[in-house]
């Protein structure tokens, strides 16, 4: 019987990070990683975005686990979130599971749980109709790992991350006979990294960063601060390789640094000579030139803990005009903005700058060699590039025409498409609403596009606020409408302007009053729309418009039938509109968003 096969991807496609791609046969649904990525520069406040999954939860009794390829937050980073939702099994080698462990721990909801297993290239996991397998590659953690969903219409496999590196040290080794293997056994669909697709020129190889690294601490006298992503071990290593080849120390800050190390050298996948680690407090005491201080930020992202430096406000570190700055990776596409007022804020501070990927190509990804070569290994009849924007995906594609892959068999894919299989031919069938899921603080996905939009309204234009108290039941305004400004004009020298405004919101309201039928909401949105619109004939700006409207009304409390004297006078009764009460000579009740 012939499988039925689909191929949806929750993220990875068209964007940066993020990578989450389903897999349904027949009536299993294998997820292939579960990550974020740091938010572009719009998304104002947001801390990272993960995938959004509501799919899935109308098919949670199907899904038979996580397949994760390495341990960076683009593959494992929205793993705890997942789990919340879905409690299922999770696969990955040794290091990726540990680092997993760590990422489930630090979330209250799901720290307990502990359904994960470990695998390595010689592993085979039979789900019925499917059989998993694994094969090594090439990335800057050690034990990455590609999967091979083994299927009765042919292989699909899910390279993950990867690059050729023959200089590659164990347990960063990609095992060509195994890629050799999988081609020969015949591959379907290959899901590709497409991350590198616009690197025409050989990537650098880690035996080479490594001497540069070295070179750099050999030739600078000063204290060197160093910035990496946290997971990326090999460069981790190579870090504290440099610092013991020029006898210098190493600080570690960063809370996810020293997890994440401490993790790999129980592992042994860090291997440091003991002393060679020391506190703030020590390297206090030693000469600039005996320090290095190794800085990663929440989640691993070295630039923003970067910047908290460069603007005075780390208790720990300050920078002055003999330090070195060392950016040892290459950010990522949404984080370019930042990295250049990083830049210019380390400047300011008086420290000397120095960034790897203006020297090398220090990429994790294939280059365009490394795709073809991966495309001619396996042999796929269907490619969907993954791993990247859209015009590194298109790439892709056209490096799989030149190594003789037919476009119409390449799949340009976007987030919640549906690649289906058919009489042994995929074709794009239905689409899933697929969207982004944000995370502010404790906060997941109670942030959309409504909010977004006010964040960023309030950060360009500012907000407005009216308050105006009514007497409903005479028609009339009790108080005049008063006028408060954040952001959006300095108020002491726009008088007239507030002026108008407050004369404004007073013949609205009042037109809303002498109304037959009072309608709350249509009053509010009445402000709203002709404040707005005089506001932006006067300054050509929309702020945000919040308006205030209380209520008073002249209704006298039922007598108290009690007995006890409270010594307190009849006074105005509030309308009470919902549970809550005001107290005072006058009760007002407050109406407003």
């Amino acid at each position: 019987m012939l499988s039925k096969i689909k191929v949806i991807p929750f993220g990875g496609v068209r964007e940066n990070g993020k990578n989450m791609y389903a897999v349904e046969v027949n009536e299993q649904i294998f997820i292939l990683d579960c990550g974020l990525k740091y938010p572009e520069n719009e998304l104002m406040g947001i801390d990272v975005v993960i995938p959004d999954w509501s799919y899935l939860k109308d098919h949670a009794d199907q899904i038979t686990g996580v397949f994760l390829t390495q341990g960076h937050a683009d593959s494992i980073g929205a793993l705890p979130y997942f789990l919340m939702d879905f409690r299922v099994p999770v696969f990955g080698s040794k290091l990726t599971v540990e680092l997993a462990k760590l990422a489930v721990k630090n979330n209250k909801q799901v720290k307990k749980f502990n359904d994960f297993h470990v695998v390595d290239p010689n592993t085979e996991i039979d789900f019925d109709d499917v059989t998993v397998t694994f094969f090594s590659t090439t990335h800057t953690i050690p034990q990455t790992l590609g999967v091979v969903l083994h299927t009765d219409e042919g292989n699909i496999v899910y390279t993950g991350d990867f690059k050729f590196d023959q200089t590659a040290r164990d347990d960063y080794k990609t095992d060509l006979s195994q890629l050799a293997k999988i081609g020969d056994e015949g591959v379907l669909l290959l899901m590709s990294d497409s991350a590198g697709a616009a690197i025409t020129g050989a990537s650098t190889r880690e035996k080479d960063i490594a001497e540069y690294i070295r070179d750099t601490f050999e030739n600078y006298d000063g204290r060197i601060v160093v910035g990496s992503v946290a997971s990326n071990i090999m460069r981790v290593q190579q870090i504290l390789d440099a610092a013991v080849a020029t006898n210098r120390n190493v600080v570690l800050s960063g809370r996810d640094l020293e997890q994440i190390i401490d993790t790999a050298m129980d592992l042994g996948k860090i291997k440091v000579p003991d002393g060679v680690l020391i506190s703030m407090k020590e390297a206090n005491k030693l000469s600039p030139e005996e320090v290095v201080i190794l800085v990663t930020g929440r989640m691993g992202e070295p630039l923003k803990a970067l910047n908290t430096i460069a603007n005075g406000d780390d208790s720990n570190i300050k920078l002055g005009e003999h330090d070195l700055v060392f950016i040892t990776t290459t950010p990522s596409y949404a984080m370019e903005t930042m990295e250049q007022k990083v830049t210019d804020a380390l400047y300011r501070a008086g420290a000397d700058v120095k960034f790897i990927a203006q020297d090398l190509n220090p990429s994790g990804h294939a280059n365009q060699n490394d795709e073809q070569l991966m495309l001619n290994f396996m042999k796929p009849k269907y490619l969907m590039p993954i791993q990247g924007e859209y015009r590194l995906l298109d790439q892709h594609a056209i490096l799989a025409e030149e190594v003789g892959i037919p476009r119409e068999n390449v799949f340009l894919m976007n987030k919640g498409d549906v690649l289906t299989l058919k009489d042994g031919e995929f074709y794009l069938g239905d689409h899933v609403e697929v969207g982004n899921t944000m995370i502010d603080g404790i906060g997941v996905g109670d942030i959309g596009n409504i909010v977004l939009r006010d964040r960023r309204i309030l950060s360009e234009d500012g907000i407005f606020v009216v308050v105006a108290t009514i007497d409903r039941k005479n028609k009339k305004i009790v108080t005049r409408p008063q006028i408060t400004s954040r952001g959006f004009v300095f108020v002491k020298t726009n008088r007239q302007l507030m002026k108008q405004s407050a004369d404004l919101v007073e013949k609205v309201i009042q037109e809303d009053l002498d109304q037959k039928e009072f309608d709350w909401s249509h009053l509010k949105q009445n402000v709203r729309e002709k404040l707005n619109r005089f506001l932006f004939n006067q300054t050509k700006r929309h702020p945000v418009i919040l308006p205030v409207i209380m209520e008073i009304n002249q209704h006298p409390k039922h007598k108290n039938h009690s007995k006890k004297k409270t010594g307190n006078k009849p006074q105005d009764q509030a309308k009470s509109q919902g549970s809550s009460r005001s107290r005072g000579k006058k009760h007002r009740q407050s109406k407003a968003n």
